[in-house]
């Protein structure tokens, strides 16, 4: 055998004893590899435009749902609540009060609902192919943001309309949106992991998001809570979010900075068990979906 024959020996030899990848068991409780989210972000820009592309094929008027639901939403809202309930608006006209609030609840709630059967719906990719479940989740919440964004074009219309000019407050607006969706996030892992084990929380999820919105900001403002309650209330933490993003974008009354302080800090608290929760766990996932 000449050299060059054994030079290609070694070299094949090489490549199939070196490994290409190696998938290792996490090493601590707090192991959370994020970084391997970063590493299949590619996927996670898929599985956002999958979702999106999915949700309006074959529709009659595509995405002008994500504007026809929240507009008939307000319309029907501002007339019980504010035409004849009377439920007061902080010196805003009733429906762009109300606007504000639903938008990011909205968003919230539509992430809540699609990742929590995020990791369920995929059981076909799950059993085939090995890459980090925080995917899933994460591209589930992501993708109400493109609904959110068309949506929020009406609300600027609205402010144009009844001539509302947002303060200094807007440049916080980011940080509110941020709020939200890591709101739904947390709350979601929790979700969908228990999914994955317990089919019920398909079926509880909506009459839970329907109860849990009346429990928020959406439709009347924090300063009818009265202020014994209004620390327990702001455990809610998307008591915080809408306070917060109403005050950013229409300059109205300067909001309750304790209850955006308490919800911020009941996110905080369940996103880290979240995620090491839903780590722990996503090793079954496959055995049982």
């Amino acid at each position: 055998m000449n050299s060059t024959t054994s030079d290609a020996v070694t070299l094949d030899s090489s490549h199939r004893t070196r490994p290409l990848a190696v998938i290792e068991p996490e090493r601590s409780l707090f192991d959370l590899d994020l970084k391997s989210i970063w590493e299949h972000r590619d996927l996670l820009v898929f599985l956002v435009w999958r979702d999106v592309k999915i949700r309006y094929k074959q529709t009659a008027i595509g995405i002008t749902w994500v504007v026809l639901q929240p507009v008939l939403t307000m319309i029907l809202f501002s007339l019980v609540f504010g035409r004849f309930a009377k439920i007061p608006s902080e010196g805003l006209p009733y429906p762009i009060f109300f606007y504000a609030g639903l938008l990011p609840w909205n968003l919230f709630a539509n992430s809540l609902s699609r990742s929590s059967d995020s990791v369920v719906g995929s059981a076909n990719l799950i059993s085939k192919i090995y890459f980090p479940r925080l995917v899933l989740p994460l591209a589930a919440v992501f993708s109400p943001l493109i609904d959110f964004a068309f949506a929020f074009i009406v609300l600027i219309g609205m402010m144009l309309w009844f001539d509302v000019t947002p303060g200094w407050g807007v440049l916080l607006l980011p940080l509110f949106i941020v709020l939200a969706v890591v709101t739904s996030l947390a709350v979601s892992l929790w979700l969908s992991a228990f999914n994955v084990r317990y089919r019920d929380v398909a079926y509880a999820v909506p009459f839970v998001t329907q109860l849990w919105m009346f429990a928020s900001p959406v439709a009347y403002p924090t300063s009818i809570i009265p202020d014994q309650w209004r620390g327990l209330y702001s455990v809610n933490p998307m008591a915080g979010v809408i306070e917060g993003f109403r005050w950013a974008l229409l300059g109205n009354n300067s909001p309750d900075f304790r209850v955006i302080g308490i919800s911020a800090v009941t996110v905080a608290a369940l996103l880290l068990p979240a995620l090491i929760y839903f780590r722990h766990t996503e090793r079954t996932f496959a055995d049982i979906v």
